[in-house]
C-alpha cells in the first residue's frame, strides 16, 4: 500500500520515542515518523524545540490501514500511552514541546478525537480533566535521524528501560489484539480497552541530555 492510499494521524504524548515505539507495534500502521509541529520556526532542530521556546512538539506522524486500524482505535491506544491530564508535561519531560494534543487531518478525525475526549471524560477514568489540545495539523517537519526508530535501535538505553518499556508492557496488557503479533496469556494478554495511564516512577535521567 503506498502512502497515498493510507490515513495520516499526527500526535503529541511527550517524548516521541515513547509513542513512536507504541504505534510500531500496531498491526495496520504502515510506517510511523518522529518530527515536530505546532510551532513559528521552520525546520527546528531538536536542540531548539527542547529549548521550549519555538512552540512546536514533539510528535509522530502515523500512516495507518483504515481497513486495518480505525482512527478511533488508534486514539484509544494513544490515551492508554501516556497521561493526558498533565498539561506540558509526561512524567519528568517538562514544557510544552511534551504537551498532549491531537493534530487532526481533517473534519472527520477532528470529530473523532471530541468524542473520543468527551467519552473518556464521562467515563471518568481519570481524577483529573483531559487537556488535550485538539487543533489543525500544521507543517510537519521529520526529526534528525539519531531520534527515529529511537527504541528500536536502542532498547537497552537507560531512558528506554526506564520510561518507554513499561509503556510498551502496558500496551500490550490493554491492546493484545490490535499487535503485530499477538500475545497469548500471562501479564501481557487480554485486551481491555482505555485504561488509565499509570505514571511510572519520576525519572531521574535528563530526556534531553541523552540523546546521542
Amino acid at each position: 500500500m503506498s502512502e497515498k492510499e493510507n490515513d495520516a494521524a499526527t500526535l503529541a504524548g511527550g517524548c516521541f520515542w515513547c509513542i513512536e515505539a507504541a504505534f510500531d507495534e500496531l498491526r495496520g500502521v504502515e510506517r510511523v515518523e518522529s518530527g515536530y509541529t505546532g510551532g513559528d520556526v521552520p525546520n527546528p532542530s531538536y536542540e531548539q524545540v527542547c529549548s521550549g521556546t519555538t512552540g512546536h512538539a514533539e510528535v509522530v506522524r502515523v500512516l495507518y490501514d483504515p481497513s486495518v486500524l480505525s482512527y478511533r482505535d488508534l486514539l484509544e491506544v494513544f490515551f492508554t500511552v501516556h497521561d493526558p491530564t498533565t498539561l506540558n508535561r509526561q512524567g519528568a519531560d517538562v514544557g510544552s514541546q511534551y504537551r498532549s494534543a491531537i493534530f487532526y487531518h481533517d473534519a472527520a478525525q477532528r470529530e473523532t478525537a471530541e468524542e473520543v475526549i468527551g467519552d473518556l471524560d464521562r467515563a471518568g477514568l481519570w481524577e483529573d480533566p483531559i487537556v488535550t489540545e485538539v487543533t489543525p495539523a500544521p507543517e510537519f517537519y521529520p526529526a534528525e535521524a539519531n531520534h527515529r526508530d529511537y527504541y528500536r535501535r536502542n532498547p537497552a538505553q537507560a531512558y528506554c528501560q526506564v520510561v518507554i518499556a513499561p509503556k510498551l508492557a502496558k500496551l500490550r496488557r490493554s491492546h493484545a489484539e490490535r499487535l503485530r503479533k499477538p500475545v497469548h496469556g500471562g501479564e501481557n494478554g487480554g485486551g481491555e480497552g482505555v485504561r488509565p495511564y499509570q505514571p511510572e516512577p519520576r525519572n531521574p535521567l535528563d530526556h534531553g541530555g541523552i540523546a546521542d
